[in-house]
């Protein structure tokens, strides 16, 4: 039997290259940022997307993400501290912290986590910023939706009770979907009117500018 053939071993020469082009390569990718790196194609990155059998719209994905998240807060506090916890307001307090900081921790980040361009979904956050500020800042908001729902609540069991003459029954009552609904839709509305009164200033500020010139 012959024996195998050592591996020759590279020339010094050779040697030293090989290990240049590495050490160059990971130069390169660690020094890697938006304004040196190459320029790749969309139909290039939706290559390497991963692709469901279910097709989504983006506007489809993120609604559901919110409504998931708002809807898990109502059946782990409101449903989960309903039977413990006999003052309301006391529930509800807890359950508009509990909403603020998913929305700072889970919800913002799962939407940011879904984007096909980076800011696709800052038009789905009130709060955009990252970091220490947007924690109390979320709280402080989600007060604000959970006070909207709440009186959406209270509104339309008034209304219909008006209607039937029978103020002691509770004709629309607290379940995470619809809760997660609602929170979603005055969430929008809220963000909606946020942007539209930055669009106003930024248009006085635009002509502002156009009249100094």
């Amino acid at each position: 039997m012959s024996k195998k053939k050592r591996a020759s071993k590279p020339e010094p020469e050779k040697e030293a290259d090989y290990y240049k082009l590495k050490t160059q390569a990971v130069k390169d990718l660690v020094e890697a940022n938006e304004s040196n790196s190459p320029q790749v194609s969309k139909a290039e990155l939706n290559k390497y997307r991963s692709k469901g059998r279910i097709n989504l719209a983006q506007w489809v994905k993120f609604a559901l993400i919110k409504v998931w998240f708002a809807g898990a807060v109502c059946f782990f506090f409101l449903w989960g501290l309903g039977g413990y916890m006999a003052d309301l307001l006391d529930t509800l307090f807890i359950t508009g912290i509990a909403l603020g900081i998913v929305t700072d921790l889970l919800t913002n980040n799962v939407l940011r986590f879904f984007e096909k361009k980076k800011g696709e979904a800052d038009s789905w956050m009130m709060i955009t910023k990252k970091g220490y500020i947007s924690f109390p800042l979320n709280i402080l908001y989600a007060f604000v939706v959970l006070l909207a729902v709440f009186m959406f609540y209270s509104g339309v069991n008034l209304g219909i009770s008006s209607i039937t003459g029978n103020a002691d029954k509770v004709y629309l009552g607290v379940e995470p979907v619809l809760f997660g609904l609602f929170c979603m839709g005055f969430d929008l509305l809220f963000i909606r009117i946020k942007l539209f009164i930055l669009g106003l200033f930024n248009k006085k500020g635009s002509d502002a500018r156009e009249v100094s010139r």
